[in-house]
């Protein structure tokens, strides 16, 4: 079947031709619209023997979408589109390759035609205080011919299909660059005027907000997303676990008793969720901690579930989930615990976790073992 790569594309010279040299070897052709770039992205495009199409831009991401996959069906043949963001990077490794590509297309359409999604993942990084932390997210980006997207930012698929996870991963540095959330935030307040109760457009708000530091603005539409997701299918969906985590960590940061109190009204509703997801549990005993810091007579009794909560991540270890934090169930748990039994006057436990962790590449834990 004829693969072809397809994407949107704006000024995007910084990481255009990483992405398209990753990308090329799994696809026949790519077919590119572009919004009008004025740097190198056509040219670093055309280098790659790429389709390039000119969208006249309308702010909306799905008709851009739509526009270049209708170019990818009706000019180039396209069965089957790989869908990127320039700042995305395939991996070409044992795992991830263009024939375990191939094997895995030849496999949906011999149980499911054309009527399926295909699941990669993509590994985030994002900077947190002085480290640069990293997350997977499980997202759709191969789409089989006639299907289209929805939605003007942050698009989504149209299609209530099967959603397959295929053997592809990518690596994903947009959110270390500045710039693109105050964009997002304009284009999800016309979207929001149109569907106001929608979850997943009130998950982004948020999440945007809280990243441009406009923690108590974001407050109200992670209310509105939370309430709002109680149908089983946007429980079910990836964005609803991120969604549930950053909200609990967002009034975590505001460190006030009320906004405190709200996370841990949150969390009970949403335990038996989360029983196997380490981030809940990495949240929880941070969560402890600054209970019992705030107000250790009221809060002593909570003292145990500090050391519970960080051997329980380290017990599921590193599952498989939608969405998820890289170390929350290994060496950020395991530096964690250390931290617990350092301040706690066990030095012997301390330095075993902290060992752990070290042994996994974390330096935050080699620095405490030389202190130690």
């Amino acid at each position: 079947m004829i693969v072809n790569l397809v994407m949107i594309v704006k000024n995007e010279e910084r990481c255009l031709e990483k992405c398209l040299s990753a990308a090329a070897p799994f696809v026949d052709n790519i077919v590119i619209a572009d919004s009008g770039s004025t740097d190198g992205t056509i040219e670093i495009a055309k280098k790659f023997g790429a389709h390039v199409y000119d969208f006249p831009w309308v702010n909306d991401f799905s008709e851009a979408r739509n526009f270049a996959l209708g170019h990818s069906e009706r000019d180039h043949g396209g069965e089957i589109h790989l869908i990127l963001d320039a700042d995305e990077y395939l991996k070409n490794d044992e795992e991830s390759n263009p024939k375990a590509l191939r094997d895995f297309i030849d496999m949906m359409y011999d149980r499911q035609g054309m009527r399926w999604l295909g699941l990669i993942k993509r590994e985030d990084s994002y900077p947190n205080g002085d480290e640069i932390d990293r997350s997977i997210t499980q997202i759709a980006r191969i789409i089989p011919a006639g299907i289209r997207y929805r939605g003007s930012i942050h698009e989504q698929v149209n299609a209530k299909v099967v959603n397959k996870m295929s053997p592809l991963y990518a690596e994903h540095d947009g959110y270390l660059q500045e710039g693109k959330g105050q964009r997002n935030l304009e284009y999800l307040i016309e979207a929001l005027k149109k569907e106001p109760n929608y979850p997943y457009y009130n998950y982004q708000m948020a999440i945007t907000l809280r990243n441009l530091g406009r923690e108590e603005e974001s407050l109200p539409y992670f209310r509105t997303f939370f309430r709002f997701s109680g149908k089983k299918e946007i429980r079910q969906a990836p964005y609803w676990t991120d969604g549930i985590m950053r909200y609990l960590y967002t009034l975590y940061d505001m460190d006030t008793e009320e906004s405190l109190e709200e996370a841990n009204d949150i969390m009970g509703k949403v335990q038996y969720d989360f029983t196997r997801n380490p981030d809940f549990y990495f949240y929880s005993g941070l969560f402890y901690m600054k209970l019992v810091l705030k107000n250790t007579e009221k809060y002593h009794h909570l003292l145990p579930y500090i050391e519970k909560s960080y051997l329980k991540c380290l017990s599921l270890g590193e599952v498989e989930r939608p969405e998820g934090v890289i170390g929350t169930g290994s060496f950020k748990a395991a530096y964690n615990l250390g931290t617990w039994y350092e301040v706690s006057g066990q030095k012997e436990k301390a330095l075993h976790y902290y060992k752990q962790a070290a042994e996994q590449g974390y330096k935050k834990a080699e620095e405490r073992i030389k202190v130690l």
